[in-house]
């Protein structure tokens, strides 16, 4: 993986990004974008932020990418969400997730080269290359009802979408993201539904789950309590497939009433991709190690990811960005200096988040993509 950043000092804006390029293939880049300057307005800030993107794609290394999904991290999604007004090319989705930078927003891009984008009327974001289609489906909710109410709803729709391209939440689906409203009262609700959907379409311990980030996060309408976004392949035959465990640092998640797994390894003719579930200071009998201490659950969060990772092979090189969530905002900046120290070419954000246990003071999910060849499968 190769590390870049700027700063554009005439926008405030401070830009890193993770490229992945093979000798042979299609690039690959995560980008995150921050506002350097808080005193702006929000409206400045993403006025920013806009002019960034586009001083990116003058960029000779981003001239033939496709930005094909943006995730923006805020600070007041009801009042902001007047800025994501759609239509939208690319998938889109807004969280209330406050940067702990003290600034409005913060946005993170993937970018692919040399890809076909298709926003389908049905809200699915369709993102071509020549071996596979992969579906983008973000902002999923439901209005009424409670946490568990909205859970099935949500999942139901989404279910219904994977069904026009001949998918399944079981064979396709490969991650997703939970957002949570209170989540310290709202989660067992979610997690209950979930566990109902994911065994009526036979996903079980037996089987496998699905690679997930349950975590606090506001939608832009009040009344939602659970928002979905989620991430599928077509064409993805199950021996590319392997879902990472580290049974030496933890436990599976069933053995504490959760069904997610702790990451998924996708195996391409010519790279993989690891995609790594939120990951906290817990051990391999699901217990919170070292309560109320931030930097030794720090320490043992990145133990556990180093663990997922090398169990696919990959290691810090292969990152592509990390997300950092913190429970109290006054863990920032001892969060930002042991990053800063520790991992200080990944890009990285850091936002307000309650995890899903209150014990848990930090939680982090990445993903990371390793050069690979094998034969068996089509290039990425």
């Amino acid at each position: 993986m190769n590390y870049n950043h700027c700063i554009l000092d005439d926008l405030c804006v401070k830009i890193n990004w993770s490229i992945f390029k093979p000798k042979q293939g299609v690039a690959e880049f995560y980008i995150i974008i921050e506002i350097l300057q808080p005193k702006l307005s929000g409206q400045e800030q993403l006025y920013c932020v806009e002019q960034a993107i586009k001083r990116l794609q003058t960029m000779e290394e981003f001239r033939n990418i496709v930005f094909v999904w943006k995730r923006f991290f805020v600070s007041d999604a009801v009042n902001q969400c007047l800025w994501f007004q759609p239509p939208f090319q690319t998938a889109v989705s807004v969280t209330q997730q406050p940067p702990l930078n003290q600034t409005k927003l913060i946005l993170l891009i993937y970018g692919v080269e040399n890809a076909s984008l298709h926003h389908a009327t049905d809200g699915t974001v369709v993102m071509r290359r020549p071996n596979y289609t992969h579906l983008y489906n973000v902002q999923l909710h439901e209005k009424n009802g409670n946490s568990y109410e909205q859970t099935q709803a949500i999942f139901e729709q989404y279910r219904h979408k994977l069904t026009k391209y001949q998918c399944t939440l079981e064979a396709n689906c490969l991650r997703t993201w939970l957002f949570v409203k209170n989540i310290d009262t709202q989660y067992d609700g979610m997690v209950q539904a979930r566990k109902k959907l994911f065994a009526e379409a036979g996903l079980t311990p037996q089987t496998h789950f699905i690679a997930s980030t349950g975590i606090e996060g506001n939608s832009v309408y009040p009344e939602v309590i659970v928002t979905l976004d989620a991430y599928a392949i077509q064409e993805i035959n199950q021996e590319q497939i392997r879902y990472l465990h580290a049974s030496s640092n933890l436990n599976p998640t069933c053995e504490y009433g959760v069904t997610f797994e702790r990451g998924t390894c996708i195996r391409y003719g010519d790279r993989q991709h690891i995609l790594l579930s939120g990951t906290a200071s817990i051990d391999n009998r699901g217990k919170i190690v070292y309560p109320l201490q931030l930097e030794k659950q720090a320490e043992r969060t990145m133990e556990n990811i180093q663990a997922l990772l090398a169990e696919a092979e990959a290691g810090w090189s292969d990152v592509t960005h990390l997300i950092i969530y913190l429970r109290d905002i006054a863990d920032y900046e001892n969060t930002r200096i042991y990053f800063e120290k520790n991992y200080p070419e990944i890009p990285y954000a850091i936002l307000l988040a309650p995890v899903c246990r209150p014990g848990w003071l930090i939680e982090v999910e990445c993903s990371a993509i390793k050069a690979i060849t094998d034969c068996r499968f089509n290039e990425f």
